[in-house]
């Protein structure tokens, strides 16, 4: 196949860069020098563009893949230049837009950890994402909250409150990353972006990386979606090894 025909989509968090940290030289000219001429290239995150800067390199990741989708491809930009978005704020409406967020405010002034920081809710164009420890943590601190919602459940506890306070509202939660969840309506999971790459193109095969695929993960659908094949990764290192599989790459 050439290039035009098949598309790998890339997550970021853990499957091209360690989570929230910056990708590695050697591994992005990798990327660069032998797979894009293999394939057409995009990443999918559910970060917003600028948190994708900060961990791709800055603005050359316009020019460097061919599609890049922020905030679960509800951005859509392609060869650098924005194509489409949505709006969160308009599918919902105001009301219910502080109903849910005045929700998450109280849930989280109640509940204890071991650490609270700053920047709780993040509002996107395309979803809201909920952190309880607060986005303004070290990476000590992240890490120690990890392993700290591992044994006692806080971002699966709080959904499932949410669950049951908003169920008359069509919302659905994915957990992603180390600290945080996202919030958007159904269907706008990282499928969303399928919708864009599919139309016009002439793709034979759409391959999907990512880390977060298990049930309630944010790359669950797409990696399930029959459209894609699905590579499920844990490092920069997984993802490479299966792409120098995949193009004979010694």
């Amino acid at each position: 196949m050439n290039r035009d025909e098949i598309l790998l989509l890339f997550d970021v968090d853990g499957t091209l860069t360690f989570p929230r940290t910056i990708i590695e030289n050697d591994f992005k000219e990798f990327m660069y020098r032998e797979i894009k001429p293999r394939a057409t290239i995009g990443i999918i995150g559910g970060s917003d563009l600028e948190k994708m800067f900060e961990q791709l390199n800055g603005h050359e990741i316009l020019n460097n893949f061919d599609y890049v989708f922020p905030e679960n491809g509800l951005v859509q930009i392609e060869k650098g230049v924005e194509v489409g978005k949505v709006s969160i704020q308009r599918h919902l409406g105001e009301d219910t837009l502080q109903r849910f967020i005045n929700f998450v405010l109280k849930y989280l002034s109640e509940l204890k950890l071991p650490y609270k920081r700053g920047t709780f809710l993040e509002f996107r164009n395309g979803m809201m994402n909920v952190c309880p420890l607060g986005r303004q943590c070290t990476v000590a601190e992240r890490k120690e909250f990890n392993e700290y919602d591992q044994i006692h459940h806080i971002r699966k506890n709080m959904i499932e409150a949410l669950k049951k306070e908003f169920k008359d509202v069509d919302l659905t939660y994915s957990i992603g990353g180390q600290i945080s969840f996202d919030v958007f309506p159904v269907g706008w999971d990282k499928t969303y972006c399928l919708r864009h790459v599919t139309k016009g193109t002439n793709f034979k095969e759409i391959h999907f990386f990512g880390d977060k695929t298990d049930p309630g993960g944010n790359d669950y659908e797409i990696f399930n979606d029959s459209r894609t094949i699905g590579h499920k990764v844990s490092t920069p290192h997984d993802t490479k090894r299966i792409l120098s599989e995949m193009f004979n790459i010694s």
